[in-house]
């Protein structure tokens, strides 16, 4: 399982958790204080060595938006190196709503191992 959570602003001074929210009220906040609701969000796949070595945490990523609303460029702020990937992988795939410029923002992508029965 992961979680998402969205800094916002040139130095992620707005803080936007989002754990346990439907995806529908996320809204991360773009550089200048705009807001940019994600339209369309690809989950990332836990990766299995990371799942088998029970590696949790967070990969923060640095995305800049097009007017379009596509991820135009990614960048990795931070994170384990064996989650950064499939993080990585997910966000380039997400879709931004329009807006009348470019945007930039930070997506901190969390993962989290799930029980699974017998474990």
């Amino acid at each position: 399982m992961a979680a998402v959570c969205f800094y916002g602003g040139a130095f992620g001074s707005f803080i936007q958790r989002l754990a346990g929210t439907s995806p529908r009220h996320e809204h991360p906040t773009a550089r200048g204080g705009r807001r940019r609701k994600v339209r369309v969000r690809v989950p990332p796949e836990y990766p299995e060595l990371a799942r088998r070595l029970r590696i949790v945490g967070a990969v923060k990523i640095q995305v800049v938006v097009s007017p379009a609303g596509k991820v135009r460029s990614t960048k990795v702020v931070g994170g384990h190196p064996l989650l950064i990937q499939a993080a990585l992988d997910a966000v380039r795939r997400w879709k931004f709503e329009p807006a009348n410029e470019e945007s930039s923002l930070v997506v901190e992508v969390r993962f989290k191992p799930v029980a699974t029965v017998g474990s």
